[in-house]
Parts: structure tokens; sequence; C-alpha cells
């Protein structure tokens, strides 16, 4: 039996059953387990077909290489793929321009290697007419930042996030806490160890954020000890701040094991997940969502109720660059 079949989980077996109790085989047309448990909505507020005040998203969990070349044609061939699709915004996993090097690797990398590739998917931003949240790195006063590229329709640079909170050696860590609209609405990013500091998606969101993007290339299966927070966090970031998260994250390699985890998602702002990726699969991860549903109830609470925060989380938000 491969690795894929044998590694079903815990997670996607209750679902299974919890379908099959409900009568859920009718989703299949079967008493069997669905094929992949994981790509069933367990939610009433996914939308099904675009309209007036939707939006449709993908998360791209994929393989990349420390070839810097070879990684951005990757990247330009799932780029095509989410416009055929009809998806508005497609987001990346963190540095996924070098498969997220570490090491020496940093020594010699080329600035104008990433300088090429991320011309290129602001090129096929402009001719495919989406958006792209790109998992790269950038070079400025001699200092490296992980970052996100935010590209909106029609090859628009937006501007970076870079990482705020490192859990690598290589780069120095971000300044700036901006939102940015994205095809229309206004959205956060933070990146893998980021997730861990709820302030980075609370304060943008009192700012005016209804989408967080979240590229990560998290441990992998090997630390299987971390999953269950992995998990737990992206959902906890989209609940307690009533907007919706959309994770990009590196699959494992079922061969070698090397990249991630997978487990890519997007989550309602109820905190349900809409769809979630495997572990070891490459997949766009995509879901059609009604951005009304991102009320920021929750997080703007934290301002308009008078606790002894209050005064605190107002004068955070004042980091906050929000941008057209």
């Amino acid at each position: 039996m491969s690795i894929e079949h044998s590694k079903i989980s815990r997670r996607r077996f209750i679902a299974c059953g919890a379908l099959a109790i409900a009568g859920g085989s009718t989703l299949t047309g079967s008493s069997s387990f669905p094929s992949d448990a994981a790509s069933v909505s367990f939610t009433k507020h996914e939308v099904r077909e675009k309209g007036k005040g939707s939006l449709r998203v993908a998360a791209c969990q994929i393989l990349n290489y420390s070839d810097v070349g070879k990684s951005t044609k990757k990247v330009l061939e799932w780029i095509e793929s989410a416009a055929k699709d009809g998806v508005d915004v497609v987001a990346f996993p963190e540095a996924c321009l070098c498969g997220y090097a570490g090491g020496d690797y940093w020594k010699s990398a080329q600035p104008e290697a990433f300088k090429a590739a991320e011309a290129q998917v602001i090129e096929a931003s402009k001719r495919l007419n989406i958006a792209v949240i790109l998992g790269t790195a950038h070079w400025e006063a001699e200092k490296i930042y992980n970052d996100l590229l935010v590209i909106d329709k029609g090859g628009v640079v937006r501007g970076r996030y870079s990482k705020t909170h490192l859990a690598e050696q290589w780069p120095a860590p971000g300044k700036h806490l901006p939102v940015y609209d994205v095809a229309g609405v206004k959205s956060c990013f933070i990146i893998c160890h980021d997730v861990r500091y709820p302030e980075l998606v609370r304060l943008p969101t009192i700012a005016g954020a209804q989408i967080c993007y979240f590229s990560s290339h998290e441990s992998g299966l090997k630390y299987e000890h971390k999953l269950s927070a992995y998990r737990a966090m992206p959902i906890s970031r989209a609940t307690e701040n009533s907007i919706f998260c959309v994770m990009a994250n590196a699959p494992a390699d079922p061969k070698t094991l090397r990249g991630s985890h997978g487990n890519s998602k997007i989550i309602h702002p109820d905190g349900n997940i809409l769809v979630e990726a495997g572990y070891f699969e490459e997949r766009l991860v995509t879901a059609t969502i009604r951005v009304s549903d991102a009320s920021r109830a929750m997080a703007l609470r934290a301002v308009r109720d008078e606790t002894i925060l209050k005064k605190w989380i107002t004068k955070g938000v004042e980091l906050v660059q929000v941008h057209g």
C-alpha cells in the first residue's frame, strides 16, 4: 500500500463517518467513503456561482525548487490553470520561487533572478487579468526579506508584505503591516510563523481587511506533534476576526517527505472550512465566497466594547498602512 493511501487522517475518517450518519452517501452516489473527503464542503456558506458581491479565490498547493527559473515556470502554469477556472485571486506558498531554500543558499542567491521571475508573474497577471499573491524574496539596503508580492488584477503591483516574526535565519524582519485592495477587497497578509501572533490579523481587520492571505511553508509531516496546532491557528485567525482566510501551504513530497504538510484551505468567517487539500497532493484549492460574509464583527468589538484593552488596540491600529 502506498504512503498516500495509508495516510488517511483521523479527521477525514470522522468526517466521512459523520456524512454517513447524516445520510451523506447521497453526495457520492454510494455508501462508500468519498474519494476525497477534504473536498466536501461542510458549510452552507459557499457560493456555488459567481455573481455580484462574490469572489473566486484559490490557494495553490505545489512543491517548488531552489532553482528560481524552474519554480517560476511551474508557478506560471498554475496561474494559467487558475485563470481558466475563473479564479480572481490565487495565492502561492511562502518563498515558492526558491522552494523555501535555507542554509548557504542565500550566500549566492541572485536578486536579479527573483526580479526577473516576478516580472514574468506580473506579465501573466496582466495578460490573464488575475490577482496573484506570490511567495518571494527581495533585497533592500543589503538585507533580504521573506515576503509576498501582492499583484492585483491587470498586473498592478500593490506592494509587498514582509514576514514579521521569523522562524529562519536568512531574512530580516518586516516592519510594515499593510492592507491592500486585491480584486476590489481590502486584504491583509501573514507568512508562516506569523500565524502564531493574532495581532497581525486583528489590527488590519479593524482597519478594513476582509480577507487574510496566509502563505506558509511549515514544518513537515515528521513533526506530527505540530499538525493539530497548524490546523487550528488559521481557523482561529478567521473566526476571531470574522473574516475569510485563504491559506496556501506547500505539500509533502510522498517520496522524500521534503516540503511541508499541505492542508491548504479556505476558511469562512464563522470558522468552517469551505475546502481543504490533503497532505501530498498538488492542486488548486478554490472556493467562490460571498464577501459580505466577512463582517469583521469580532475584530470590531475589540475597539467598540468598553474594555481595558480598547485604547491599547486602537493605538495599535494606527500602525496599519491602508493602501488603495
